[in-house]
C-alpha cells in the first residue's frame, strides 16, 4: 500500500506541473523541444567579456559564436540519509523491525560554466536514527544513538546529455558529479540496551565482539570516552536525472555518496579500533525541485538544458550569418534572359526582347523591330525584303505629303542639349528652364518637329539608359509644355556621351514612340 507521505509528494508535483503547464503552455511546448539559436545573434544576451568574440563573429573574423549568459539554478531537496559503516542498517527488537536511516534536506545553487560542465554550491543537514545491537552473549550491548550532520558542499557537475546531433534541447539532464564537503557530526547515544537487535548478528561484529575490536559509543563518554562531535573533510561523488517540468520549473532525483579524508570510523556510533571495514561514509538519496532563475530577456536557460548544436543545424537549415556566394546565372547571348528560359539563344547585340527572350517583332514580319525599317508593314504588303519593307507601293497621299514636307521650312536655329547625372533619368532644374524655352520656340513655330538624340550604346544597361533621357525628355515636352507628341522624333543608342540628350528643330518625319529596349532595365525615377 502506498503511504500517505508518498502519496502527498506524487499529489504536489502533479500541482506544480498543471500550474506551470496552464501558465505558459505555448511556450512550455516551444521551449521543450526548441531548436531556437537566436542567442548566437544576439548581443544582449553576452557578458561584457565576450562582447570582442562577438564583434569578431558578427564581422566574419570568427567562425565561432561567443558564450550566452545564462540563468542559474536553485535547488531545494529532500530525501533519506544513511551511514554506511559496521552497523546493520535494519535491526529487529522484540518482533519489531527498525531502520536505520534518516532525513536529510538540502539547498543549492547551480551555475553553468558550458554546455557540459557546471559548478554547485550548497548545504545539506541530516539527522539520522542508528539501530542498537546485541552481542553474541546477553551481557554486552551496542546501544541505539543517532546522528545530526552539517554540511557545506562544493560540486563540478558533468552532464552527459546536453550534446546531441539528432534532437534540439534535452527534455532530461543526466549528470554525474564530483565534489568537496566540509562536514560536522554530533553522535548521541542510547541508553544500555535500547531498541536491542535480536535477530541473527553479523558474522563480521560477532568476530569483532570476541577479538575486542570494538569501542562502543557510550552517552556520558562519547566514541572510547572522547568527544561526540567532529569537524572533518570528505571527498563526494554521485549522479542524478531531472526531467523538465515546464519551461523554468524541474524535478531532479540524486544520489550523493561522502567518504571521509581522516579516516573517521565513528558516524555509526561506536568504533572499530582496526577499522578493517573501513572508514564510515554517508549517502542521500534526494528528491530534489530545481528553479532556473534570472532575467530570460538577456540570458538563456542554464547551458545544461541548451545543445549547443542548435547553432550549426539552425546555420545549416535557414542561414542568416553564413556568407552565401552571389547566384549567377548564365545569359549567353546577354539579352536580360537566363539561358533557361531563353528561346533564342543566340539574339543579336542591342536587339529588344520579350520575356522568353525572342527578338521583337510588332507587325511579325520576320524582322526584328531592331533591323526593320517599316515596323508596322500591313499584311497584305507581305513578304518583305530584308529590311523589313513590305511589297505595296507608296500611296498617292504620301507621295503629297513629302512634297508638301519638302516645301515647309523650319526657322528654329540651333537648340540646346540636356545633361543628365551620371546613372540617373531625372531632370534637374537647368535641364527644364531649357526645355521650357525649347516648348516656346516650338509653339511660335508650328512647321517645326524637335528630334531628340540619346546617347549610349555599348551594352544594355547604356541603351536602356539612353531611352529612359530621351523619353524623361519627350514627356516634359508633351505633358508639361504640351508639345503635340506627333512634333517629337524619338531617336535613342546612338553612339556618345551617355548623360546628355540633343534637341534638333527639323521637319523631317521619324517615330513618336519606342518601345524601352530593356524593361527590366529600366530607370523608375
Amino acid at each position: 500500500m502506498v503511504s500517505k507521505t508518498f502519496k502527498l509528494i506524487l499529489a504536489l508535483v502533479a500541482l506544480i506541473q498543471t500550474a506551470s503547464y496552464a501558465q505558459d503552455s505555448t511556450h512550455m511546448s516551444m521551449s521543450m523541444s526548441s531548436t531556437d539559436a537566436s542567442w548566437a545573434y544576439d548581443s544582449s544576451k553576452i557578458s561584457t567579456k565576450n562582447m570582442p568574440q562577438y564583434n569578431e563573429f558578427v564581422n566574419y573574423q570568427n567562425p565561432y559564436p561567443p558564450k550566452p549568459k545564462s540563468m542559474w539554478e536553485l535547488s531545494l531537496g529532500g530525501g533519506n540519509a544513511v551511514v554506511i559503516g559496521d552497523r546493520p542498517i535494519f535491526a529487529k527488537s522484540g518482533g519489531n523491525h527498525f531502520y536505520g536511516g534518516g532525513i536529510a534536506g538540502s539547498i543549492s545553487a547551480r551555475f553553468a560554466l558550458s554546455h557540459v560542465f557546471s559548478v554547485r554550491l550548497g548545504y545539506t543537514g541530516s539527522m539520522q536514527k542508528i539501530p542498537g545491537y546485541e552481542g553474541r552473549t546477553t551481557t554486552y550491548y551496542i546501544p541505539f544513538s543517532s546522528n545530526v550532520t552539517h554540511t557545506v558542499n562544493g560540486d563540478l557537475i558533468a552532464s552527459l546529455n546536453t550534446i546531441s546531433s539528432h534532437r534540439g534541447n534535452p527534455k532530461t539532464n543526466i549528470y554525474t558529479f564530483v565534489g568537496y564537503s566540509l562536514a560536522a557530526t554530533q553522535i548521541a547515544a542510547g541508553e544500555k540496551g535500547f531498541f536491542k537487535y535480536k535477530g541473527s548478528p553479523r558474522t563480521d561484529l560477532i568476530k569483532a565482539e570476541e577479538n575486542n575490536l570494538i569501542t562502543t559509543f557510550h552517552k556520558d563518554k562519547g566514541v572510547a570516552g572522547g568527544d561526540n562531535q567532529a569537524l572533518y573533510n570528505n571527498i563526494d561523488f554521485g549522479g542524478g536525472i531531472a526531467f523538465k517540468l515546464s519551461k523554468n520549473i524541474n524535478l531532479g532525483f540524486e544520489e550523493r555518496i561522502s567518504n571521509t579524508l581522516t579516516g573517521i570510523d565513528f558516524l555509526d556510533g561506536y568504533d572499530n579500533k582496526k577499522n578493517s571495514r573501513g572508514a564510515d561514509r554517508m549517502a542521500y538519496s534526494t528528491i530534489k525541485l530545481n528553479f532556473d532563475l534570472g532575467n530570460a530577456s538577456t540570458h538563456t536557460a542554464p547551458l545544461w538544458w541548451v545543445n549547443p548544436n542548435n547553432y550549426i543545424y539552425n546555420e545549416v537549415a535557414t542561414p542568416k550569418h553564413m556568407k552565401l556566394p552571389p547566384v549567377v546565372l548564365p545569359d549567353a547571348d546577354g539579352d536580360g534572359v537566363t539561358d533557361q528560359f531563353d528561346m533564342e539563344p543566340n539574339t543579336p547585340a542591342g536587339c529588344a526582347v520579350d520575356v522568353h527572350g525572342v527578338s521583337l517583332d510588332t507587325d511579325g514580319d520576320g524582322v526584328p523591330d531592331c533591323r526593320d525599317k517599316e515596323k508596322l508593314t500591313p499584311q497584305n504588303c507581305f513578304p518583305v525584303n530584308s529590311d523589313g519593307i513590305g511589297t505595296c507601293p507608296e500611296p498617292a497621299c504620301c507621295k503629297a505629303m513629302d512634297s508638301l514636307k519638302m516645301t515647309s521650312t523650319c526657322s528654329i536655329g540651333s537648340l540646346p542639349s540636356v545633361q543628365f547625372k551620371a546613372g540617373s533619368a531625372v531632370l534637374n532644374a537647368t535641364a527644364k528652364s531649357l526645355l521650357d524655352n525649347v516648348a516656346q520656340q516650338l509653339s511660335a513655330n508650328p512647321n517645326c518637329k524637335v528630334k531628340l538624340v540619346g546617347y549610349g550604346a555599348s551594352d544594355k544597361k547604356a541603351q536602356q539608359l539612353s531611352w529612359d533621357h530621351v523619353n524623361a525628355v519627350k514627356t516634359y515636352l508633351t505633358e508639361k509644355q504640351g508639345i503635340s507628341e506627333s512634333r517629337v522624333i524619338f531617336t535613342y543608342g546612338m553612339e556618345g556621351s551617355g548623360t546628355s540628350v540633343d534637341l534638333m528643330a527639323t521637319t523631317e518625319e521619324g517615330p513618336n514612340t519606342v518601345p524601352a529596349p530593356h524593361p527590366n532595365l529600366k530607370k523608375m525615377k
